[in-house]
């Protein structure tokens, strides 16, 4: 009754990468690159994505030490990742002769015989790869995410061969949610053969490089083990997995090493301090092992018991916002403070190999997991209020396993702003080798959750298996429950309002489960026993609210109100000067004629916050308050 969620995706091409910033290595010499692959190939990841940014001047030197260091391995690649955002936009001869200089190195990544190229951005130069794809024969798989999975498509006249999304990271202080990868999954399936995904996976995200114009954040609590249990459970499951990143120190979400050599984004972006000192991440790479077997093979191993500790050091009273929001106007997103949003809270995953009988977990003070895996063997979640830090304790067996953590600071020590970034902290024991119960391959969505008004059905048919990825995120995966006895006769389940996004969790509900979960269903308005005339709602019920009315705050009110009226209709709404006083669907955007502007007021407690210019690359630039 409830199908499994996995059906074989060609299992034997599937790979790991993981995100690497090379103009981070300006200091790198050829055992850097060796140290820094080997921790990557200890984790099972298979290569590493090399974002290089036009114009960087060690960029050939630092390929050509790369590249002459992963020959030194047999079982790890990299491949070239082109930024067309971080200083502009690629020439097509440039980007053609580098793929042709290395696509022939031993240690080149390559997919179907092809050589795998990737970009991050770049959509208005699509055209060119199709002169670049004929010139180097490479597999071209891009993040064009700022056009959605559908308008990325069908660029160039579908010039790629499969896409990779940047969505890494969750809405305001919700939790992350599977909505962009089921219409990459969509809009890739369109095509026949199917073209693969490549989906991000990342822990955390924190910026504050005001040269770069970036201060903002997004919920990093629970993401990282959210975000693995989505890779595990989406259908199908994706060809292509990215970490975002190995070592992006100036958003915070790195998983590599530590290394004062690479933090020139801090001096650069104008950083007020260095948010990433003494802040380690290794941590996260603790479970990868097991994680990207499971990924890759449906089933792990590990001789090893672990645990892994993530929390901020910084209360989010403490200390002041540093101006950084939750959300970022720049992407259109409503803002948020993260003080007044985002909860104080510590995550903690735990590698057991059997924490039943006479082996025991201690979860103090809460006694027990939030995720528990099948059969008790595998990984382990819970998030606790950061009060309760000191209490946890957790072990398996007759030994505990001990873990040293850093305390919460109580003072303001980084310009009394708070670091939203995370500390991260692990250990781990020798065990009995040990695997998990059955593969995964038998396992189905035990429990889920749904955005807005999805969410009463998505918990409920989750439970028992049925967690479309289309309209549900499934939060944990397990042996399938039969439908309950007491559900009553099958009758037909249909959307209460017409809307088709509801139309097979009704039937499911309905048919499967009986008359008396359709019948509250319905008391819910959501499903209905008779059909109802077909109705498209006018913006996706996925999506999060958008700013589309807003006004001048505070000081501000009088130099920019008119800014701010004209900015928040269109969803650029940042909260430091601006009040957005309605929501609504996606705002249509402006036509773009460029230009840019700046504020005529300058100073750090002055500053328009980019209204100008926004405003004037739209054609909207008073010169009461902006200059171009």
């Amino acid at each position: 009754l409830a199908t499994a969620l996995f059906a074989a995706y060609e299992v034997q091409s599937k790979a790991v990468f993981a995100h690497f910033m090379l103009t981070n290595t300006a200091k790198f010499r050829k055992h850097d690159w060796k140290d820094n692959i080997e921790l990557a190939r200890e984790a099972k990841i298979d290569a590493f994505a090399l974002n290089i940014h036009n114009g960087w001047p060690y960029l050939e030197e630092q390929l050509d030490l790369a590249f002459s260091a992963v020959d030194h391995f047999s079982d790890f690649k990299l491949f070239i990742s082109f930024d067309y955002a971080g200083n502009g936009p690629w020439e097509k001869a440039n980007v053609t002769r580098l793929i042709n200089k290395y696509k022939s190195k031993k240690g080149h990544y390559r997919y179907n015989g092809k050589p795998f190229a990737s970009t991050f951005e770049g959509p208005d130069r699509a055209d060119d790869w199709v002169d670049i794809k004929a010139d180097t024969g490479c597999f071209f798989i891009p993040d064009w995410s700022s056009r959605g999975a559908f308008g990325a498509i069908n660029l160039a006249n579908q010039v790629v061969d499969g896409l990779f999304s940047w969505a890494g990271w969750p809405w305001g202080d919700q939790n992350m949610d599977t909505y962009t990868d089921a219409s990459y999954n969509l809009a890739l399936g369109q095509s026949s053969p199917r073209k693969p995904y490549m989906m991000p996976v990342s822990p955390w995200f924190f910026t504050n490089l005001p040269g770069y114009n970036k201060n903002w954040m997004w919920n990093g609590n629970d993401l990282w083990y959210d975000r693995w249990t989505q890779v595990l459970g989406l259908d199908p499951q994706p060809e292509f997995l990215q970490i975002i990143s190995w070592n992006d120190f100036g958003e915070s979400h790195y998983i590599g090493p530590l290394d004062d050599r690479q933090y020139e984004a801090f001096q650069y972006g104008g950083a007020p301090y260095n948010y990433v000192k003494d802040m380690p991440h290794d941590g996260w790479r603790k479970h990868l092992p097991w994680l990207i077997d499971m990924y890759k093979k449906g089933t792990s191993s590990s001789s090893e018991e672990s645990v892994v500790v993530a929390y901020r050091r910084t209360l989010r009273h403490t200390c002041g916002t540093g101006n950084t929001t939750l959300n970022t106007a720049t992407q259109v997103q409503y803002e948020f403070s993260p003080a007044e949003s985002l909860e104080d809270r510590v995550q903690i995953t735990a590698l057991l190999s059997n924490p039943k009988g006479n082996r025991k977990v201690q979860i103090e003070p809460k006694g027990h997991w939030d995720y528990t895996p099948q059969g008790g063997i595998g990984l382990h979640h819970v998030s606790l209020p950061i009060s309760d830090l000191s209490l946890f304790t957790a072990s398996s067996g007759f030994k505990p396993i001990d873990l040293t953590l850093p305390p919460i600071l109580e003072s303001c020590p980084q310009n009394r702003a708070t670091n939203w970034n995370a500390y991260v902290a692990s250990t781990s024991q020798h065990s009995k080798r040990f695997s998990p119960p059955a593969p995964l391959s038998s396992q189905v969505c035990t429990s889920g959750w749904g955005r807005n008004s999805f969410d009463p059905i998505c918990a409920l048919t989750c439970k028992y298996g049925y967690c479309p990825s289309s309209a549900c995120v499934c939060t944990s995966l397990g042996d399938a429950t039969p439908p309950p006895k007491d559900g009553g006769r099958p009758v037909p389940g249909y959307p209460f309002n017409g809307d088709a996004n509801y139309g097979g969790l009704c039937n499911f509900v309905c048919k499967t489960l009986g008359s008396k979960y359709c019948s509250k269903m319905e008391s819910l308005k959501i499903c209905s026993t008779t059909e109802q005339e077909p109705s498209n709602p006018p913006t996706s019920p996925f999506q999060p609210p958008f700013c589309v009315g807003g006004k001048g705050k505070g000081d501000e009110q009088g130099l920019y109100s008119q800014l701010c009226s004209y900015t928040c209709k269109y969803g650029f709404c940042p909260i430091a000067i601006c009040e957005c006083t309605a929501t609504g669907g996606f705002p249509d955007q402006p036509a773009w004629v460029g230009g840019g502007g700046h504020g005529n007021v300058t100073g750090a407690e002055r500053t328009d916050q980019g209204l100008c210019n926004y405003a004037c690359d739209r054609g909207y630039c008073p010169s009461s308050s902006c200059s171009t």
